[in-house]
């Protein structure tokens, strides 16, 4: 059996103490694990404004965020010709709708999927593209950004990272984004944890609805 010598197994220790203190700093006091998770963290802390865009959805419809007045938003970025997460992403939006009161719906809250790939999602494709998840095409829409640099100025206020692999398809982020009613991002939710996401949108309304 070798053994190792006493300053070999200080120098190990000072390396793992080392990496332990890099990890750390890393990921903010091991609060934040993953880059995504750091990068939500800071849009919660931070609260961006949402900018000045005009949607155009499903129906053909052109408006601002202040379509939504006096509402919360629950968001969600897509491409509707994605074929890994964006399937998923939907289909678990479509059940946080299933689970929040049904008086809330269109009332106190909607629904909002904005495509980051406004040249190939039309009106027409973001119609068919909604029936998959039975979304109505008013408590719940999807829409596009047709003037790019409005499109990049939401991405790039909410953290949203897209990039396009030039065979058509993007490589990006997941999340569910929900904003106030003074047009604040004031929450960045994991989109698999579906139950934890709909108890926080109802703890929110309910509390606005007691003050």
């Amino acid at each position: 059996m070798i053994r190792k010598k006493p300053h070999t197994i200080i120098a190990s220790v000072l390396v793992m103490l080392f990496g332990f203190t890099l990890f750390h700093i890393g990921t903010d006091g091991f609060t934040a694990y993953t880059a995504e998770t750091a990068r939500a963290s800071q849009l919660i802390e931070e609260k961006p404004e949402f900018p000045d865009v005009m949607f155009e959805d499903s129906e053909g419809r052109t408006y601002s965020i202040s379509e939504f007045e006096d509402k919360y938003v629950f968001m969600t970025f897509i491409y509707t010709s994605c074929t890994s997460v964006c399937y998923i992403l939907e289909r678990n939006m479509a059940q946080v709708y299933d689970l929040l009161p049904r008086e809330s719906i269109g009332k106190d809250i909607v629904f909002l999927s904005v495509s980051f790939d406004p040249s190939k999602d039309d009106p027409a494709t973001l119609n068919k593209y909604k029936d998959y998840f039975n979304s109505d095409g008013e408590t719940w829409r999807m829409a596009r950004i047709p003037d790019q640099a409005q499109l990049d100025a939401l991405l790039e206020r909410f953290g949203v990272i897209v990039i396009p692999d030039g065979n058509g398809n993007y490589s990006h982020n997941s999340a569910f984004y929900l904003v106030d009613k003074q047009r604040r991002l004031v929450d960045v939710m994991d989109f698999t944890k579906v139950d934890e996401a709909a108890d926080t949108i109802v703890t929110i309304l309910e509390k606005e609805e007691g003050e």
